[in-house]
């Protein structure tokens, strides 16, 4: 079976070969990146097809067990990370920069690599936590300067809530991810990119108050709104490839790849999110 996800369809291959005045343009930028490299991915994986069981595996085969092991450790990794970079932020915001330039480096290397190495898996955990640190600290100082608090909470639940109905709909079939379901993804995801990478551009010009597109009024909240409904719904990708690689047998160690694509939506979904409060906060005012 041929995988509709980007990371398990690299995976199949490979098995098949047998091997305010502010500015926020560096947040956009990021997203656009995150953006059009999943939209990329997904336009070279192929529809849905059929392959031929293997009667003998020179492997241990993966197991759900393995990747929501292998999920937590990312998990407590990016924590830690996370904390880090809160604490480092107020005296050396430059951390902030270093962590996203050596973030998307190692996510094209944990992405293109043959063979998954599970020590930049975690260190891409490790890296992305002290980004999410400082960009959320930096947030949440923004808005504090109109009394809202709790913003940095409230992204963190929602995260958590999104993840949790997009379980749910795709465990009971709900959300079924079939061809037609690839093919909205991959249109969504396109034209999600673009129009990011032109608020990108536009915010440099100061369009939105540095916010680009984001933060023209009504407009901005309404993209926002639909970055986190893409994000949230780009889970199901994941869950699909972990459901696929558990069902073809992939090798054990893929799990830390299947894990990777995992967080690398969990952390686009965050972003999305606090991006959001965060308009809707200064919106306020």
């Amino acid at each position: 079976m041929q995988s509709r996800n980007p990371v398990l369809n690299r995976i199949s291959s490979e098995q098949s070969s047998g091997s305010g005045g502010q500015g926020f343009a560096y947040d956009e930028g990021r997203s656009a990146y995150q953006q059009a490299a999943t939209a990329q991915a997904t336009m070279d994986a192929a529809t849905v097809g059929q392959q031929p069981a293997t009667s003998q595996r020179s492997h241990t085969p993966v197991t759900l067990n393995d990747v929501i092991v292998k999920t937590g450790i990312n998990f407590v990794i990016l924590l830690v990370g996370g904390f880090i970079g809160w604490q480092v932020y107020p005296s050396a915001p430059w951390v902030m920069w270093v962590a996203l330039l050596v973030g998307l480096g190692l996510a094209m290397a944990n992405i293109f690599m043959k063979k998954v190495q599970p020590v930049l898996v975690m260190l891409y955990a490790f890296v992305e936590g002290v980004f999410l640190g400082g960009i959320s600290f930096f947030y949440d100082a923004l808005v504090q300067q109109v009394q809202y608090e709790g913003l940095v909470q409230q992204a963190i639940i929602g995260t958590l809530v999104a993840f949790g109905v997009m379980l749910a709909l795709y465990s009971t079939n709900i959300i079924k991810v079939n061809g037609k379901f690839m093919k909205v993804m991959m249109v969504a995801l396109i034209s999600y990119a673009l129009i990011a990478f032109a608020s990108l551009i536009a915010a440099i010009f100061g369009v939105g108050d540095g916010w680009g597109f984001y933060g023209v009024g009504t407009l901005g909240l309404v993209l926002c709104a639909l970055g986190v409904l893409l994000a949230a719904f780009t889970l199901n990708l994941d869950f699909e490839a972990i459901k696929q690689s558990v069902a073809m047998g992939m090798p054990e160690r893929e799990s830390w790849r299947l894990s990777f694509g995992l967080l690398v939506t969990l952390i686009w979904l965050y972003l999305e999110i606090l991006r959001f409060l965060a308009i809707f906060a200064l919106a306020r005012e």
